[in-house]
């Protein structure tokens, strides 16, 4: 059963929480998919993960259709596709139940600075919990 974990963030740093996240499972040797709003989001969250903190290194590709990448162990996609077989997806919008239901651990974020980002954080666990997903907070 896939486990939905919300991760509550006090300030507008998404960027920063996704790049800890990332790291932590990549040093635990698990594949990642971070799921983006759009191409402008993954760019920038990709040339981001390669300067977020000094000495960091996360081996990541940002999947715009023209580079293959099967073996690399984390992906940022707009699209709902798992070309590298995570099992770790962690998500900066909303996804279809039906691509969570294929991962072991969803990331979502409840984004307590902006109450209208938190409201729609809580429809959306809400919404796992009805689906029948084991649903935590962070």
């Amino acid at each position: 059963m896939t486990r939905v974990e919300f991760v509550k963030i006090l300030r507008p740093e998404k960027a920063r929480h996704i790049c800890e996240l990332v790291e932590g499972f990549y040093s635990l040797g698990k594949r990642v998919l971070v799921m983006v709003c759009d191409a402008n989001q993954g760019v920038t969250l990709d040339r981001f993960m390669w300067t977020w903190k000094k000495g960091s290194f996360i081996p990541h590709v940002y999947d715009n259709g023209a580079v293959d990448c099967l073996d690399e162990p984390v992906i940022i996609t707009v699209e709902e596709r798992n070309p590298n077989g995570a099992k770790i997806l962690i998500m900066c919008r909303g996804c279809s139940q039906q691509f969570v239901r294929q991962f072991d651990l969803a990331i979502d974020f409840a984004e307590a600075y902006d109450p209208q980002l938190l409201q729609s954080a809580r429809r959306r666990f809400a919404a796992f919990r009805e689906a029948g997903f084991e649903v935590a907070m962070r």
